[in-house]
């Protein structure tokens, strides 16, 4: 089976990871490429200041770059991917949606939404099936999936491990890699030999996200998990990979083994771009590193390390690849569930 699929947002750093992950792809057809007016009726080559570590499929090279409205996308693709930015993507998306396009989508407008799945595929799948009080309630043909936060998918996947012995409460600092700024976010001169120690935003959408993509569907809404999640989230100099320090609070005490071995047995699923392992732990205290570790899994693994227990729970770091699996590749893998679900 062969899904033609587009992206919204194809020449910024975000759409060009997607370009890469999709060369191959086992099941998806990359049909449409859109991006900004002056982009638009250009090749992709001419578009896009190309910054991936792997060169631009020639095919997508010499593919013409079409404006971001539904009458340049062509009527036989199935499934769009985006990466716009917030603002463009909460007036955008809805025109697409309103034309019957189903779109798996990276940009942090409606993640919140109660009518928008917020979806992990490994933690949370049949949370898909708020899409059809999504459609009932908004008119739209199509259907909108969210991916959460980079900083979020490299916390919750640990976190749905230690569910089984009762969260109750996390606090979380982030050492974030400035790509997740995009490629003009952060200067030169405000980073190197720097931590910058507030990310506007991202504390409350790591505090908001987790509790939504951890709770329960009814088959009419979602119930928010009733953990207290607290974070504080800073920018260092590193390229890519987002390094987090987990404090978890459990009811049930737990030991160092018993928080590993949850980890280590938490299972994937059967997607394309799903890792055979999820969570791989390190029993070195000075692991993970994101030189090191944030490409494991084709960089869709996440990375746990230095697990400790403490008098209310455990504390940990985990890391993972931010625009890999905290972006592109995690829309890529709602796409693939979404087509395995049978929504596409």
């Amino acid at each position: 089976m062969t899904v033609r699929v587009g992206i919204l947002g194809a020449t910024g750093a975000v759409g060009q990871r997607f370009i890469q992950l999709l060369d191959d792809h086992p099941t998806f057809e990359l049909a449409a490429l859109t991006a900004s007016e002056d982009s638009a009726g250009k090749t992709y080559r001419e578009a896009a200041k190309w910054r991936v570590n792997t060169p631009i499929p020639d095919d997508v090279a010499e593919m013409t770059v079409g404006a971001t409205t539904p009458g340049d996308v062509p009527d036989d693709v199935d499934l769009l991917f985006s990466s716009l930015p917030s603002g463009v993507a909460a007036e955008v998306e809805p025109e697409f949606l309103d034309a019957g396009y189903v779109v798996s989508s990276n940009s942090s407008n409606d993640r919140m939404a109660p009518d928008v799945p917020l979806t992990i595929p490994e933690i949370n799948a049949e949370h898909l099936d708020l899409i059809e009080v999504q459609r009932d309630e908004r008119g739209w043909d199509g259907a909108l999936v969210k991916n959460p936060n980079c900083s979020t998918i490299t916390m919750v996947p640990t976190l749905a491990a230690l569910d089984q012995f009762g969260l109750e409460a996390v606090q979380v600092s982030t050492l974030q890699a400035v790509s997740g700024a995009g490629y003009s976010g952060v200067t030169s001169m405000e980073i190197i030999d720097n931590a910058i120690p507030h990310i506007n935003g991202e504390d409350e959408k790591m505090e908001t996200e987790s509790r939504k993509l951890l709770g329960e569907f009814d088959g009419a809404e979602i119930d928010l998990h009733g953990m207290d999640v607290a974070a504080s989230c800073n920018r260092i100099p590193t390229l890519d990979g987002h390094l987090e320090n987990v404090f978890a609070e459990t009811a049930e005490d737990v030991s160092t083994e018993d928080v590993a071995e949850a980890m280590r047995e938490f299972p994937s699923v059967d997607l394309p771009s799903s890792p055979d392992q999820l969570i791989h732990v390190f029993e070195d205290f000075d692991r993970p590193q994101p030189r090191l570790d944030r490409e494991r899994g084709d960089g869709m693994q996440i990375s746990a390390g230095g697990i400790q227990t403490t008098d209310n729970g455990v504390k940990y770091n985990c890391l993972a690849h931010n625009t890999i699996r905290g972006a592109a590749g995690a829309s890529l893998l709602n796409g693939e569930l979404l087509v395995e679900e049978g929504w596409v």
